[in-house]
């Protein structure tokens, strides 16, 4: 009897044993797919069988092994891709996810260096992703950084580090790698040495030409040639890359995004750009400079992107120190319209070459119709089929006839779900432009964070007569964040701390934004302005908010309010003007 049971207990054990061995193959390791040498050379054929590998099997985590992998685009996913406001172009991806779920890339501390014109991670169409726990560099950054060493009449001296090697071709500028990998740029930036910040009132030098016109010094430096040059000797002239083909993370169509403990010191675009996308969370995301590098510039573009997403977005705890842009900036996209074509048809098409290809209509979406001019909503139409022309038109067909009154320059965007925002205990310093572009009409709530931006801290942006970008914010909440030193860099980077830059041509009855609370908030500044607003309904700004000045920067302007308000209704400021004593 007991040999018979022990048999049986045998038998059991076997089969609970088979069923279990599924569950014990959900985890895979890339150690198992590198061949010898492979970390220190070229990982991405590794990654790329492992993902393969992943998907097949229904894998729920793949591991990386620690230390160090040199990733190259050599044997990488090519795709071609339109991602918005960065740059359309066939790409080279290093972790190319479509159609995943419920999976982990769990990096284990591992360093991800990459050379070379390659996209870290592209995600399409995934529903349950988390990336953590691993850090994002580059071998060369695809903008250049040189010290002003000699000024003149129409002329810069510049020293380049080794890093960036260079020579002159047809009388102009190019950098180019170690390879002769060419990385054109398109504009200069001067940024201060000492604090690591855009230099003070520094604006951007355009370069038409994706060049400039330079020779070759006697000692090896580079003196870059144009009437208007100038600078402080001994700053840093940054020469901003020339298109964004390579963001950090593209989320396309994906559900449920979790990157967390990720270091991102470099990438060719964007940090994290999500488009269409929903329920999305950023933890404890730095996007800082290389350490220990002498970098100037983390990232060449804005920190984080969404646009037209839903479900929430959270970011918290996170840090975006001396990207090339804003640190984030949530929007809508609005299409232009190019020609009424009969009772129920429009024809439509993208004045804003950034949203070039990237799709967004479906039938059965609500659509609202918006006049450009004053960007108010006067209508509200059910999308019955969409025919996609190319990359710039598409062909829409309502359900129901439009309404008298609708002309080519109208836009329209899709009206029917935005993003409910958090963005939480996170430290914004030392980039380009402004910090937080707010643009989704459910709640947005941005607490605890600090800011020490060159332009704006937090901008009410949208507008649909140049960026095309759909907003109107519903409900904001501004509290318990330091506000500190801000607006020290170009001008037309912002008018205050929190302010409006909706590009509005009528904004006498044009109410585009509704209910901003500023509560608890620090403002340690040396320039007066502390709010600029104009179409807003719905304003408060209480008591408990505190105001600081500063001499860490001359203040140069005559405006001298705290609070300056335009066309905009039901504001209470429950705050005296403060003046600097």
């Amino acid at each position: 009897m007991n040999r018979t049971l022990r048999k049986c207990c045998a038998a059991l054990l076997a089969i609970l044993a088979v069923y279990a061995a599924p569950a014990a193959e959900k985890t895979v390791y890339l150690k198992d797919f590198l061949a010898p040498g492979a970390a220190g050379t070229d990982a991405v054929p590794a990654v790329r069988a492992a993902l393969e590998h992943c998907a097949e099997v229904g894998a729920s985590r793949l591991v990386l092994p620690g230390g160090q992998l040199r990733m190259r685009p050599d044997r990488a996913v090519e795709k071609y891709q339109f991602i918005s406001n960065n740059d359309e172009s066939l790409k080279r991806i290093a972790f190319d996810l479509v159609g995943m779920r419920d999976f982990e890339i769990d990096g284990n501390g591992t360093e991800l260096l990459f050379t070379g014109f390659i996209s870290p991670f592209s995600l399409e169409d995934c529903e349950n992703i988390t990336v953590r726990d691993l850090t994002i560099d580059f071998t060369r950054t695809f903008n250049s950084e040189g010290t002003v060493v000699a000024k003149g009449d129409g002329w810069l001296e510049i020293e380049f580090p080794e890093d960036y090697l260079c020579d002159i071709v047809n009388g102009c500028l190019r950098f180019r790698d170690a390879e002769g990998t060419v990385y054109p740029f398109s504009n200069l930036l001067e940024f201060d040495a000492v604090r690591r910040e855009p230099a003070f009132r520094a604006t951007d030098y355009w370069l038409s030409n994706r060049t400039i016109p330079a020779e070759k010094c006697a000692n090896g430096n580079i003196r870059i040639l144009r009437k208007d040059l100038t600078a402080t000797v001994g700053n840093v002239m940054v020469f901003g890359a020339a298109a964004r083909y390579n963001p950090g993370f593209t989320l396309a169509d994906c559900r449920g995004v979790a990157i967390r403990d990720v270091n991102l010191y470099h990438c060719g675009g964007m940090g994290v750009i999500a488009q269409r996308s929903r329920d999305i969370e950023l933890r404890k995301l730095v996007i800082v400079p290389s350490p220990g590098k002498g970098r100037m510039i983390s990232i060449t573009a804005d920190a984080t992107h969404y646009v037209n997403c839903g479900g929430y977005i959270r970011m918290i705890d996170c840090t975006f120190e001396n990207q090339k842009d804003d640190a984030t900036n949530i929007h809508g996209l609005y299409m232009a319209v190019e020609k009424v074509g009969g009772a129920d048809k429009l024809l439509l098409r993208w004045r804003n070459s950034g949203q070039y290809g990237v799709d967004f209509i479906v039938p059965g979406m609500t659509l609202e119709l918006v006049d450009n001019n004053n960007v108010e909503t006067y209508a509200h139409r059910t999308v019955k089929s969409v025919r996609r022309l190319n990359k710039v038109y598409t062909e829409v067909t309502f359900t129901e006839p439009l309404p008298d009154g609708v002309e080519p320059m109208h836009v329209v965007a899709a009206d029917d779900e935005y993003p409910e925002v958090l963005i939480k205990g996170c430290r914004m310093r030392g980039n380009r432009a402004r910090g937080l572009l707010l643009g989704s009409r459910n709640r947005m709530v941005i607490e605890d964070n600090y800011f020490h931006i060159a332009g704006a801290a937090i901008l009410i942006e949208g507008d649909a007569n140049y960026w095309y970008e759909q907003s109107g914010v519903r409900d904001v909440v501004i509290r318990r964040n330091l506000f500190e030193n801000g607006n020290y860099g170009s001008p037309g980077w912002g008018s205050a701390c929190i302010a409006v830059g909706s590009g509005i041509p009528d904004r006498e009855t044009s109410r585009y934004h509704r209910n901003i609370r500023v509560e608890g908030n620090t403002f340690r500044v040396f320039d007066p302005r502390i709010v600029n607003l104009y179409c807003v309904d719905g304003f408060v700004f209480t008591r408990d908010n505190v105001i600081e000045y500063t001499d860490d920067y001359p203040y140069v302007l005559d405006e001298k309010r705290n609070f300056i308000t335009r066309n905009c209704d039901r504001v209470v400021v429950d705050k005296k003007q403060t003046d600097k004593k």
